[in-house]
């Protein structure tokens, strides 16, 4: 949260001749009873809800694929489901790129932001999470003092080093 991902990926898929932007959140938002919210170590239903989103993003990127698009999606997703997340997307060639500022420049931009998306995590546990914790597939980039341009086209310039299918 505040790496710069829904600008990011809004900027690529604007970019791209043919794209949508598939925002996983979206997806969580859908629930409109019952939601639990994922938090640090979450189990039962929180999990069980997280992959549900999951397998929606995923279904959805694979149906815009099908129909000639290509599908830029945004989500945290942090740990072993990086690869859990990979292998659930069938369509070919396959991109990851994790967007990866420094805990000071996220902390720097949540208190710029209207908005708060951290809920029971803190800026350094999610930086944690996302360093110690996540498979390095695909194109990590530290984007602290990159503007979304710049990330676009670094993701642009470097996309053979993002794909992992």
């Amino acid at each position: 949260m505040a790496s710069g991902k829904s600008t990011v990926a809004q900027a690529l898929a604007e970019r791209l001749p043919r794209a949508a932007h598939v925002r996983g959140d979206v997806f969580r938002r859908m629930v409109v009873s019952g939601r639990v919210e994922y938090g640090p170590g979450a189990l039962g239903a929180a999990r069980e809800q997280l992959l549900l989103r999951y397998r929606l993003s995923a279904a959805t990127a694979d149906a815009y694929a099908d129909a000639g698009f290509a599908a830029v999606v945004q989500d945290v997703i942090l740990g072993d489901d990086l690869a859990v997340y990979a292998g659930l997307v069938r369509a070919r060639p396959l991109y990851v790129v994790v967007l990866a500022p420094d805990a000071s420049a996220v902390a720097a931009r949540e208190a710029g932001r209207g908005k708060t998306g951290y809920g029971d995590w803190s800026v350094g546990e999610l930086d944690a999470w996302l360093r110690e914790r996540t498979p390095r597939i695909g194109l990590w980039l530290d984007t602290s003092a990159m503007t979304p341009d710049e990330t676009v086209e670094k993701i642009l310039a470097e996309r053979q080093r993002a794909r992992v299918r």
